[in-house]
């Protein structure tokens, strides 16, 4: 693996430097003295229209970072990581996210490290279609011989992130009375309230842990199993023998996993566990057998479709040029927000309900992978990287936080996603609801980029400091999306649009974009700090004082703890 070139040294930075000493963006003036300025930034990208017309840049500006794409080596990397080349250095794996949405029969096959990596990735998915297709139809029961109406995912991280996303936004596909919920955090209220209506006879849970050793998920699904045989034994479904226990795990259980040793341990039946590969990171999986609930709860046909929408954008970003490929100019922006205007925040905000977690998914695919300080060769970085990422659905944000985005001091880009046709078109006094709520899509972007002047202010017959208030400086920078609808293609494509802008500022940044080593050493102490909780003296006693002040408090006032003692 080469070294990664240090982006400060090229004759795009340096460019770009001066480019940033002084400037003084002018929407206004750029749209009115250049006509053509929208429909040159303007770019399809399968089903997307995107508008990056609103952003802080000048036809030089983006040149600028275009060649500095070609100078840090994103397209060749790109290719790189199609290839199976081990671009996860810190763990001597290739990335191949991209392959689990490669097409049945692609040519030239793709063979890494030996592996026929196209026939592993499809023989997973006609095996998850084939188990869906079962659950569907009726054909798979629980024990007691009812159908399925309820899958509850049991997993973590990416395991969860990905899964929840897509199925809110795709909610108007489950056409098959199956209704999924997701169980993530460690905190027994997540489990218990998630079960808390579900009835046993009909539950399914798909436990989703590669290794099948994620404290969180395991635990999680020890309390599912606990909840199952408790209820199982209450309705007299199971007599609480061993081998009716085991039997009604076996009807109510699948995995995500490939530790098919401890899937079993588990008493899952292995035939009902679905395998996926080290190079696929958790963050990056949805599209893996990590999508199991959605595949039934959606249907086979859905979860296909938002495959090829994924690799519609792969292909795009392969066979694009730079200057016109989408997610590297959204990348490239983001750098020159970052790096150069001192931009620390970005904002999503979607006018789409059903995308109201895609802002959260986002704030893992984006800081897991670029919250890093040294490059992949393990030098320290030269530049900022990273981005916080956030944002709300709709006008639910323009009545809380847009406030700071238009008139406040911090620079902070914001993407705005819009569908025009709604998944359910209602109407209001004889008004379109949707239309409506695009208007509020439209008008923010427009109030954004041009502001309003004091002498606006002043024609509408304001006087003394209100005119300040009520002025609204603009250059604000924003790119819209617009799509047809929300469909299951148009969200792969949403998806891997973000994956690879996170992998061009990757690239450019010289960072190793598919470890998360930042997440490993608050796990490591929470398993040193759990004896302690549970009043281990030796234990308390190797802590910080903080840290034992803190435990003391939790032990004083745990009434559980306190009456067991008693």
């Amino acid at each position: 693996m080469n070294a990664p070139v240090d982006p400060t040294t090229t004759p795009a930075w340096s460019a770009l430097t001066d480019a940033a000493s002084g400037f003084a963006p002018d929407l206004r003036a750029w749209f009115d003295t250049d006509p053509g300025r929208v429909e040159r930034l303007s770019h399809p990208l399968a089903d997307l229209h995107v508008d990056l017309s609103k952003n802080l840049v000048t036809d030089e500006i983006l040149a600028s970072l275009v060649r500095l794409a070609e100078q840090t080596g994103v397209a060749e990397r790109f290719a790189q990581m199609l290839a199976g080349v081990h671009l996860n250095t810190s763990e001597d794996r290739a990335v191949l996210h991209t392959a689990l949405r490669r097409p049945a029969g692609e040519s030239p096959a793709l063979v890494v490290d030996g592996q026929d990596v196209d026939s592993d990735v499809h023989s997973v998915l006609d095996a998850m279609d084939a188990f869906a297709n079962r659950v569907r139809s009726g054909e798979w029961v629980g024990v007691t011989g009812k159908k399925v109406t309820h899958v509850v995912n049991i997993g973590i991280g990416g395991s969860d992130l990905g899964p929840v996303m897509v199925y809110e936004a795709l909610r108007p596909y489950a056409t098959a009375g199956i209704e999924a919920r997701f169980v993530s955090n460690i905190d027994p209220t997540d489990m218990a309230q998630k079960t808390a209506d579900l009835d046993p006879e009909t539950t399914l849970f798909i436990v989703a842990s590669k290794t099948f050793t994620t404290l969180e998920t395991l635990t999680n699904a020890r309390l599912a199993r606990d909840w199952l045989w408790a209820g199982l034994s209450a309705s007299g479904a199971i007599d609480g023998s061993d081998a009716a226990k085991t039997d009604a795990v076996a009807h109510h259980f699948a995995a995500v996993s490939t530790a098919l040793d401890k899937v079993a341990a588990f008493g899952i039946d292995t035939d009902n566990a679905f395998g996926f590969w080290d190079w696929v990171g958790g963050r990056y999986s949805v599209d893996s057998a990590i999508g199991l609930s959605l595949t039934i709860a959606l249907g086979p046909d859905a979860f296909r479709d938002l495959l090829a929408g994924f690799h519609a954008v792969d292909v795009h970003v392969a066979t694009t040029p730079l200057e016109r490929n989408v997610p590297v100019l959204m990348g490239l922006l983001n750098v020159w927000y970052t790096n150069f205007l001192g931009a620390q925040t970005h904002a999503v905000l979607p006018y789409a309900q059903q995308l109201h977690r895609f802002p959260a998914y986002l704030q893992q695919l984006t800081m897991e992978s670029n919250g890093k300080r040294v490059r992949w060769d393990g030098s320290p970085v030269v530049t900022d990287t990273g981005e916080v990422f956030w944002g709300e659905p709709g006008t639910n944000g323009q009545h809380a936080f847009y406030q700071l985005i238009h008139q406040g001091t911090r620079l902070i880009p914001a993407d705005f996603i819009a569908f025009v046709n709604p998944a359910y078109p209602l109407q209001d006094a004889g008004r379109d609801v949707h239309g409506l709520f695009l208007a509020n899509f439209l008008a923010q972007t427009k109030a954004l980029a041009f502001g309003k002047t004091a002498e606006e202010v002043e024609a509408e017959g304001s006087t003394g400091a209100l005119v300040a208030a009520r002025t609204f400086p603009g250059n604000r920078p924003t790119t819209s999306i617009f799509a047809p609808a929300l469909t299951p293609s148009v969200l792969g494509q949403l998806i891997a649009l973000y994956e690879h802008i996170v992998f061009t500022q990757g690239t450019i940044w010289g960072i190793n974009s598919f470890d998360q080593w930042g997440v490993e050493l608050g796990k490591q102490l929470a398993l040193q700090i759990a004896p302690a909780i549970e009043g281990d003296a030796d234990a308390v006693a190797a802590q910080d004082t903080s840290t034992r002040a803190l435990l003391e408090y939790y032990r004083e006032h745990r009434e559980a703890v306190r009456s067991r003692e008693e």
